[in-house]
């Protein structure tokens, strides 16, 4: 079973997503910051990472910096989930390191189709 750690402050966003991820199979770990985030990906090691920016304590660039430098993380997709959808922003982002954006509000059947399309659908244990 693939796992995802969702990193979101917001608690509506985390609670929607993470439903609607572990109604399709998948195993969902929650952050509500990016140093949570970061020990999470440490700790777990899952299969994507989908990651707010504009989050407390590290936000989600510095959060996905951390990720991406360490070796035991480096190769995990991080997706950022933002609400900055300006052209520069999504520049910034993919600068950054990301693997993929996605403006919110995100329609959550489109976020459990890229999901899907990354990881491929999820298998019940």
């Amino acid at each position: 079973m693939s796992t995802i750690l969702l990193v979101e402050d917001n608690e509506d966003n985390r609670i929607i997503y993470a439903t609607m991820l572990r109604h399709a199979g998948y195993t969902v770990l929650e952050a509500h910051d990016g140093q949570q985030g970061v020990d999470l990906a440490l700790e777990h090691r899952p299969d994507l990472i989908l990651m707010d920016i504009s989050i407390p304590i590290l936000d989600g660039y510095e959060a996905t910096k951390l990720i991406k430098e360490n070796e035991a993380t480096s190769r995990i997709p991080v997706l950022a989930l933002t609400a900055h959808a300006l052209a520069e922003d999504r520049q910034r982002v993919m600068a950054a390191g990301f693997d993929g954006y996605f403006a919110k509000p995100l329609e959550p059947r489109t976020l459990l189709q890229e999901v899907q399309a990354r990881l491929g659908p999820a298998t019940m244990a």
